[in-house]
């Protein structure tokens, strides 16, 4: 068993870079995304 200190690097959540908070907060890439699942999804449904 390891044992392990509390207030290590380990403890702490890992920041978001920049490009991961843009695509989360971003509309256009938000939308692109919608559409694209969309289209996933009627594909998955015309063939059944």
């Amino acid at each position: 068993m390891v044992k392990r200190n509390p207030y290590e690097q380990n403890y702490y959540p890992p920041v978001p870079t920049k490009l991961t908070r843009w695509s989360r907060v971003s509309l256009i890439w938000q939308t692109f995304r919608f559409i694209i699942l969309n289209i996933k999804i009627l594909r998955m449904v015309r063939k059944h």
